[in-house]
């Protein structure tokens, strides 16, 4: 594994553990040449999986898109990131058992949102905003008010 302080191509693995929910294999490594540590994550693809945008391009899913995504939008949310780790690898593991080697991005978003609205609504509306493309307050309050009135049945 490369070294992502000097680029050193050699470390070596000083402890592995599974991460909290089982989906993937924590290791610390250090270091041959400078002795830095550092954390990787070891994680099953079961295939290769290609995102088809809504313009027709392609590319490779890559499940660090999701986190970010999922991040900026509980930022300051107080939600546990093993919550948020947990819905990733839930998405994740949805989109790898679908069957299909090529996704729409409209599904992967709509899988997110839906995560969302279980776990916090103001992150719900925050990803929704970007995601639908809101492009005034007017957009908010509407999208706001079913998310209200689906809390109150």
């Amino acid at each position: 594994m490369r070294c992502p302080f000097c680029a050193y191509d050699n470390s070596q693995v000083k402890d592995s553990r599974p991460t909290e929910d089982n989906t993937a294999i924590r290791r610390r490594r250090q270091c041959d040449s400078c002795g830095a540590r550092f954390t990787t994550f070891e994680r099953v693809q079961l295939r290769e999986i290609t995102v088809v945008k809504s313009d027709g391009t392609r590319e490779n899913f890559d499940r660090t898109k999701i986190e970010q995504s999922v991040a900026l939008a509980s930022r300051k949310r107080g939600i546990a990131q093993e919550r948020l780790d947990q819905l990733v690898s839930g998405i994740q593991r949805q989109i790898e058992t679908m069957g299909e080697s090529e996704v729409p991005a409209k599904a992967i978003g709509e899988m997110v949102m839906e995560g969302l609205r279980g776990l916090d609504t103001v992150a719900y509306i925050r990803f929704a905003s970007v995601y639908r493309d809101f492009t005034e307050a007017k957009d908010f309050e509407d999208f706001a008010s079913t998310v209200r009135d689906a809390g109150k049945g």
